[in-house]
């Protein structure tokens, strides 16, 4: 499988990261004296389902190093045509690919076995996206303070991924379908909107369960979705905040020192 990277944020004035990136890019934040990124590319390098790397908007490449085959795609200006291009530039390469792998450069901490088992558990099936969550309590006992937000369903109280898997076609079709994805990734009110206020009602009165969420969702939006929920809070871990990057600096210090 190959694995689109996405590395084109840079914070503006008045946004959280902005203070430390100064006008850079994100995914170069330094962190235990390593680019965020690579901390990325290193387990995507390591994990033997990684087959070759699609970089989305990273304007330095010289400041990364991988050892797999690797593409650097400008950045298109937004996170709907960063992935859009990483998906053309996969088909581009191998027209036969039929799934890749999504990865935000603001996961430091993921490993490669995490890698391999979102890459394995996904494969098991054949649909169109798969999306990875984690438990708050997984969350919350590998990083205590880290101040995600939850989702809270009847049997499950859940935060997203940032590494996630979806077919090929998927990725390049149904523009305004993908456009009002990124729109409601971090506000409610949005994605009341995406799936129906109905859903949100049983949401906040914990009255649907996470396979009945996942139904009614996947036939609203007409796909064919899957959740995988995660054992690897690291895959939820994205650097948003400065908090957040402080927890990663001293989690992945421990690392370089260990």
């Amino acid at each position: 499988m190959d694995a689109v990277v996405t590395a084109g944020g840079i914070p503006l004035p008045g946004e959280p990261l902005y203070p430390f990136t100064k006008g850079g890019e994100k995914a170069l934040l330094d962190i235990a004296g390593k680019p965020m990124i690579q901390w990325v590319l290193d387990a995507l390098d390591g994990a033997k389902t990684v087959d070759r790397i699609i970089i989305m908007g990273l304007e330095k490449p010289s400041a990364v190093q991988v050892n797999k085959p690797v593409w650097f795609v400008p950045n298109r200006g937004s996170l709907l045509e960063n992935i859009r291009g990483g998906v053309n530039k996969v088909l581009e390469i191998d027209p036969a690919q039929r799934h890749i792998m999504l990865v935000s450069s603001d996961i430091p901490a993921i490993q490669p076995g995490m890698v391999d088992w979102i890459a394995e558990t996904a494969l098991q099936t054949d649909d169109d996206l798969y999306y990875n969550v984690i438990e708050q309590k997984v969350m919350e006992a590998r990083f205590p303070g880290s101040k995600r937000t939850y989702t809270h369903l009847k049997d499950h109280d859940l935060t997203g991924g940032d590494l996630n898997v979806i077919r090929t076609i998927t990725g390049t079709s149904n523009d305004k379908l993908w456009d009002r994805i990124i729109a409601a990734r971090k506000n409610i009110f949005k994605q009341a909107a995406l799936v129906g206020y109905d859903v949100l009602f049983l949401l906040l009165l914990r009255l649907i369960d996470l396979d009945g969420a996942v139904k009614i969702i996947s036939r609203r939006m007409k796909i064919k979705a899957r959740v995988l929920v995660c054992p690897y809070a690291e895959v939820g871990m994205d650097v948003d905040k400065p908090h957040q990057l402080e927890i990663m600096r001293a989690d992945l210090g421990r690392t370089t020192r260990a």
